[in-house]
This record gives structure tokens, sequence and C-alpha cells, in this order.
């Protein structure tokens, strides 16, 4: 939804499809652009599944452009569509696996490790650019990690309603099911250093740290 506002600002109509897991917040958005004035048919929400409603958009031939957050898959189809519509322009915000480095200069290391918490389990980790990856010089990477573990106890899994609580649960129980199948992995092979596994609630999965882990893993 970040990208609404420079496309309004720079005087355009625009179409908002969520994704079909997470409809509400669009919606609740629009309304509320309403309430604020906001004339009617400038800012216009679409909802449904991409093979549909998403393809739909992405081939029709009076929109001039998509910026797109999603994943590589997604975003390749819709480079397709636009090159066989009206080839309109497409921005894509596609798959990543972003990092965090820390140096053994780093002038405050409680304070980076209040950074990178932040940075990787906001959103439940469930951000594009979420710092998932960490790369710590090695002289600091006991002391950091610890430190981080500290900072991991400020985010956990509660009621979303709750003004107190710092995560919610995961999108739906397929990606719950996704992120265990990794937990489980890393601790077959001994990466584990903080377990957030839920017993009583599988989607609502806690921070989890993995250790020396390959590059290559899944």
């Amino acid at each position: 939804c970040w990208k609404l506002g420079p496309a309004l600002a720079a005087g355009n109509s625009v179409v908002l499809k969520p994704s079909e897991k997470s409809p509400l917040s669009a919606i609740r958005l629009a309304g509320l652009a309403k309430e604020a004035g906001l004339p009617d048919g400038v800012l216009n929400v679409v909802t449904g599944f991409g093979h549909e409603a998403g393809q739909a958009l992405s081939r029709h031939n009076d929109i001039d452009a998509i910026a797109f957050t999603g994943s590589t898959r997604t975003g390749k189809q819709l480079l397709k569509d636009a090159g066989e519509s009206n080839m309109k322009r497409v921005w894509l915000e596609a798959g990543g696996k972003s990092a965090n480095i820390v140096f053994a200069d780093c002038p405050d290391l409680q304070k980076a490790a209040s950074a990178t918490a932040a940075g990787i389990f906001y959103n439940q980790g469930q951000v594009c650019i979420a710092g998932t990856r960490l790369l710590l010089e090695e002289s600091i990477a006991d002391e950091f990690l610890a430190l981080l573990k500290q900072q991991a106890q400020n985010w956990q899994p509660g009621h979303p309603l709750d003004p107190a609580t710092t995560m919610g649960t995961l999108i739906d129980s397929a990606h719950a099911d996704s992120v265990h199948s990794f937990i489980r992995e890393g601790e077959s092979k001994g990466q584990l250093l903080l377990d957030g596994r839920n017993a009583e609630l599988a989607a609502a999965i806690g921070p989890t740290i993995f250790v020396d882990v390959d590059p290559n893993a899944s």
C-alpha cells in the first residue's frame, strides 16, 4: 500500500489489488481515503485471486503501469501479460533475502541488535525487505547473538487486536507449514539457536534464529 502515495501525489488514479489472503486492510484504507475527501474513482480496490482479478488488470489496455510486490513467479507472469497487451510499464519488487551486516567496529552492539530484531521480526517476518540474513564478523558473533536473543523476547506472538502485541500469526496455515519445515530442517542440522514454535497454535511462530546456515539451504 505504500506505493499509493507517490502515484496519487503525481496525479494518477490507482487500482489497488491486495493479496487475496489479506484484502480487508486495503478495503479499510480505501474507506479512510474516502472519509478524508479523496474523490470517487481516484483510489479503487479490486479484490480476488491473482490468476483472475490480477491477470485481468495486468492485461487491461486502459492501465498504463503496474507496480507489484510479491513472488518472482508472479512478477514474470506480469511482464508477460504486459508485453501481450499494451506494453504497460512494470515495476517489480519480487523475491529476495536481504542481509544485515555487523562488523566488529560497530559502536553500539545493543542498539544494533535492537534494530536487527525489528528488521527481522516485524510483521512476523512477512516483509519483502526483512533483513532475515545476518552476517557477523566472527569476533563479535557470540556476543551479538546473545544480545539478539534478548531482543527477541520483545517480539512474541499475541492477539492482533491487543495494543501490546508485537507479533501476530502467519498469514495462513500453508505458510505456517512451510516455516515449520524450515525449522525442522535447521533443527536436524543442529543450527537452531532459538526455537519460536508454539505448541498451542501452529501459526503463531515466535522469533526463531538459526546459526551457521549454508547459503544454499532451503
